[in-house]
């Protein structure tokens, strides 16, 4: 996955001016990204603080590791499977 170009920090301090009333046409030539991705990040931050979007980052990284440690044993053990199958 691509790495984004703003921290968690940027993100939420654009989201804020836009709530405190900032035109969105404004932040989007002044940040140089698309009126989509604005409503992206509002989807994904809206109303977080920097604490808990770091803390989601985190979490997502954790659940990451998790999700290829559990897709890896489960390779193992189908592989074991297979040659104690196939030897009886």
């Amino acid at each position: 996955m691509r790495k984004s170009r703003f921290t968690e920090e940027q993100i939420i301090k654009a989201l804020q001016e836009w709530d405190a009333g900032a035109k969105i046409a404004d932040l989007v030539r002044r940040l140089g990204v698309t009126e989509q991705t604005l409503y992206r990040w509002k989807k994904k931050y809206g109303g977080m603080q920097v604490n808990e979007a770091k803390r989601l980052k985190a979490l997502e990284e954790e659940n990451r590791q998790l999700k290829r440690l559990v897709a890896d044993q489960t390779l193992n053990l189908q592989v074991v499977k297979d040659l104690l199958g196939k030897q009886w």
